[in-house]
């Protein structure tokens, strides 16, 4: 029997950014199981599917990841959430992480960026 592969929700609204992540993840070995395109849809998804790993855009239109983030812990503490954010907002990375991200990811990114950090998920 094959090993269940480690599943993650990717929450961005960036279709770019989406398929970025999912081609580099997938490539990994990890099975994409949705995208949410706001923090309402990333909360939403999260309670519904139940992922492995979430990523998180902080900045996203209707409702941004800082929101779904203290919604998502308070529904799983143990949630583990990687956020997605553009260089010059690391005051809010650093807000992140206390509330309980276990990590986070700065764009623009390369390919290199998102394997290290998802490298110490693979089990």
């Amino acid at each position: 029997m094959a090993a269940k592969k480690t599943s993650v929700l990717i929450a961005d609204d960036s279709p770019l950014i989406r398929y970025q992540l999912m081609s580099i993840l997938e490539e990994m070995g990890f099975e994409i199981i949705g995208e949410a395109c706001n923090g309402s849809e990333a909360a939403i998804m999260y309670k519904e599917k139940k992922p492995d790993i979430l990523t998180l855009d902080i900045i996203m239109p209707d409702r941004d990841g800082l929101s779904a983030l203290d919604e998502i812990l308070n529904f799983d503490p143990n949630a583990k959430i990687v956020m997605i954010t553009a260089i010059g907002k690391q005051d809010v990375v650093l807000q992140c992480i206390k509330k309980g991200a276990v990590d986070f990811i700065v764009k623009p990114f390369d390919d290199e960026n998102i394997r290290e950090v998802f490298k110490k998920f693979i089990y």
